[in-house]
């Protein structure tokens, strides 16, 4: 018998960026898409029931996101899952993961000052510093074996620079998919604590683990909470990025004030979105084991993943992630370029499937898959991509 995640869902036509939009990133538009990081799932029916009550309601006015009902759910969300304490008093809402890290960095440092990241990295965050004219300092991750490990001698060096005031990190980890242990997030905090550098935590992927891993919000190792924030959401867990919505947990209370004094008065973003506050808190309460089978599926999807690889390009270096539905795979044994192998992904084999240098240049050779859909789907999509890589292949030889 199938699962809710083996059902097929037509998303064209929807305004999807995935698959109405795929042309803008890939110059095509007759593509099957594995790329921008939202799923093809149907959110959690008890999310879907409780919008389309809400719809039926027919009233959507100003939505007030600043009360006991949404910043409860948060509270219990991280006691149940990760057996961290939140104080409620710390939750602020925010837009989006990305608005939140951008203002923090305009609230924390001046032009020119160093936002320090491990690459390869989420590409929005290059945008995002370079935009607020700050310096976005490099720190590559150490490859060894398909595993992601940082570079500690390097990273200090870089957040003992004078100007470097935030470490921004991705935990887990967008796009290798590493879930940092509590030993590498102590060192983490050590070092930003001794230099004097903030410490932003992009956890948005957090709920997405592999069996036996356990995700540790930095506020519950932080001996020293003024110097750290979380900026996340819901909307990875449960694919509702569309209905817009996210939080941080900010313990430093100056700058959650002025964090607010941004959002509310200086861009007038503090109404929430009625779907997104729902949604949320929705999620929350009732879909926690329907999270427990979207990792399983997940699961079961990247292993399909690496038994094709080693089936058809035994060369080809692959590891499970730990975390996110986000394949990162290195395609180096094919020893052609970035843009040879994304001709062929394109051209021959009519799929899309983001390139490993959209995250850096630590990332070239590598591809990013998304693997947040049918197990249908995903069959499809690596079987055009053995048809677009053997015919290159052939014909350089």
């Amino acid at each position: 018998m199938g699962t809710p995640f083996d059902k097929k869902i037509d998303r064209l036509g929807t305004f999807c960026t995935q698959w109405d939009f795929i042309e803008d990133r890939f110059g095509r538009k007759d593509l099957l898409p594995f790329s921008i990081s939202d799923m093809d799932f149907q959110s959690p029916d008890v999310i879907i029931n409780n919008l389309q009550n809400r719809l039926t309601h027919g009233v959507f006015g100003y939505t007030r996101w600043n009360h006991d009902a949404y910043k409860s759910r948060i509270v219990d969300w991280y006691q149940k899952r990760f057996e961290t304490f939140v104080d409620s008093e710390h939750i602020v809402y925010s837009p989006s993961v990305c608005y939140s890290i951008s203002k923090i960095i305009e609230i924390l440092t001046f032009e020119d000052d160093h936002v320090v990241i491990n690459t390869p990295a989420y590409d929005a965050f290059f945008k995002l510093i370079k935009r607020n004219k700050r310096q976005c300092i490099e720190s590559d991750l150490i490859e060894e074996n398909g595993c992601f490990t940082i570079d500690f001698v390097d990273l200090e060096r870089k957040l003992a620079h004078p100007k470097a005031k935030v470490f921004l990190l991705c935990s887990p980890h967008n796009p290798t998919g590493r879930v940092w242990t509590s030993a590498e997030l102590e060192r983490l905090l050590e070092l930003c604590q001794k230099h004097e550098v903030f410490f932003i935590s992009d956890e948005i992927h957090m709920d997405i683990l592999r069996k036996g891993m356990e995700h540790t919000p930095i506020t519950k190792l932080a001996k020293n909470l003024d110097n750290v924030c979380i900026c996340t959401s819901a909307s990875k867990t449960f694919n509702t990025a569309g209905l817009n919505g996210s939080y941080a947990i900010i313990p430093n209370s100056w700058l959650k004030e002025q964090f607010l004094i941004q959002l509310k008065e200086k861009d007038n973003l503090s109404s929430a979105s009625i779907f997104g506050i729902n949604a949320l808190m929705n999620g929350y309460q009732y879909a926690d084991s329907w999270v427990d089978e979207l990792n399983d599926y997940l699961e079961g999807n990247l292993h399909y993943l690496k038994d094709f690889l080693a089936e058809y390009f035994p060369k080809v270096q692959f590891q499970i992630p730990q975390a996110t539905f986000l394949a990162w795979i290195d395609v180096s044994s094919f020893e052609l370029t970035d843009n040879e192998i994304q001709k062929a992904l394109i051209e021959l084999g009519k799929v899309a499937i983001m390139r490993g240098d959209t995250y850096g240049k630590a990332g070239e050779r590598y591809l990013r898959l998304n693997v947040g859909c049918s197990r249908e789907k995903l069959a499809e999509g690596l079987n055009r991509l053995k048809i677009a890589m053997e015919e290159v292949l052939e014909l350089t030889v």
